[in-house]
């Protein structure tokens, strides 16, 4: 676990090192830190999304389960239930900055290899290199969302905490399919985020995040029958 307390360690020196910095910044250079992160997660996503879908077995898995993830999440009305949350600790556009922030943390390759690599073969790189990435990004976040940001901090610990326990104990049965589909369906859920930072297309992000969930029921199935 030692990668990922890295990580997280990170993740809050970054957003308090980028609240400090905000005191003094003009309301025109957040608007432009804003567009800069907006075009980093659309080009992340997209770099997740060409980079991993060349090599799916189910090229039409990642449609399903943004089609079953958006009905289950639009259900739930998870994106109105976490403004919600965070407008009980923040009167700002914290909400749109956190959840952008937990996506661009938890869901890309070296988040989702990096613990499992530590719990197979104790390899901590990848946990130590994205870490290092998610400190310069959770500080240009938190200039322009504020220190609320390292509450993603909290979410990381869980997720890359949750996969590297699972991969752990379940050794021979991690599919390396299946963490493909994870970040084909992940990138996209990062370029809408991208996109509605910009302002060109305003996405209910959180509303899709059950679709996350479908690649790890669809191995199962395969593996049951």
């Amino acid at each position: 676990m030692f990668g990922t307390l890295f990580n997280v360690a990170m993740i809050i020196i970054g957003s308090t090192l980028g609240t400090v910095f905000k005191k003094g910044m003009k309301d025109r250079y957040q608007t432009i830190l804003m567009q800069a992160m907006g075009l980093a997660a659309l080009a992340l996503g997209v770099n997740a999304i060409v980079g991993h879908l060349p090599d799916s077995k189910y090229s039409v898995l990642f449609i399903i389960s943004l089609a079953i993830g958006a009905i289950v999440g639009e259900k739930l009305d998870l994106d109105a239930r976490f403004t919600n949350v965070v407008k009980k600790f923040s009167k700002s556009n914290l909400a749109e900055g956190l959840s952008t922030a937990i996506l661009l943390f938890c869901i890309g390759s070296l988040s989702i290899l990096g613990p499992v690599e530590a719990a197979l073969h104790g390899n901590y790189s990848y946990l130590l290199a994205n870490g290092m990435l998610d400190f310069v990004t959770s500080l240009v976040l938190a200039s322009t969302f504020g220190f609320g940001i390292a509450l993603s901090a909290g979410v990381l610990f869980v997720w890359q905490g949750s996969i590297y326990v699972v991969a752990k104990a379940l050794e021979s049965a991690v599919n390396v399919d299946l963490l493909n589909e994870v970040s084909i369906v992940g990138g996209v859920l990062i370029m809408a985020s991208g996109l509605s930072i910009l302002g060109i297309k305003k996405f209910k992000t959180m509303n899709f995040l059950p679709a996350l969930l479908v690649p790890p029921v669809f191995f199962l199935i395969l593996k049951i029958f």
